[in-house]
């Protein structure tokens, strides 16, 4: 999978500055909660995002969106002249309260179930997918 991902990250051109930031897995999972779990993670992620940031979560009850539609929401944003779009993979359980409210929109792959990795390699492909879409190339048939 990281293989792929790799592949997929350096065909995204260099104007769109992508940036994949992993936070650390939570010491002591076991011993705590689920909702103890998400405020941790939602600490975590929300000290790598600025109050300019753009924030689309990944979440099972987002909006789906085909890759034609996907490349015009991202069309959209550079259009509007967001700076900084960043894409957040919630931890097994979701997210946390703040992170919904802090999260301009959410977006689902998919109503199945998927790991990190997996939503990790979807994403970076669709986000190539649509670099393709904007820029008129064959990657896309439609």
């Amino acid at each position: 999978m990281e293989e792929l991902i790799l592949k997929y990250e350096k065909r995204l051109p260099a104007h769109w500055n992508y940036q994949r930031i992993e936070i650390p897995d939570l010491k002591n999972r076991k011993n705590l909660s689920e909702s103890q779990q998400k405020e941790k993670e939602a600490e975590l992620l929300l000290s790598k995002i600025s109050a300019f940031d753009y924030v689309i979560l990944l979440d099972e009850k987002g909006k789906q969106l085909n890759s034609m539609r996907f490349a015009e929401e991202i069309q959209d944003l550079m259009n509007r002249s967001v700076k900084q779009l960043v894409f957040v993979i919630g931890g097994p359980y979701g997210f946390s309260e703040s992170l919904y409210k802090r999260a301009d929109r959410k977006l689902s792959l998919s109503e199945m179930t998927f790991t990190h990795q997996m939503v990790r390699l979807f994403l970076t492909e669709q986000l190539y997918r649509a670099f393709s879409i904007l820029q008129g190339k064959s990657y896309h048939h439609e």
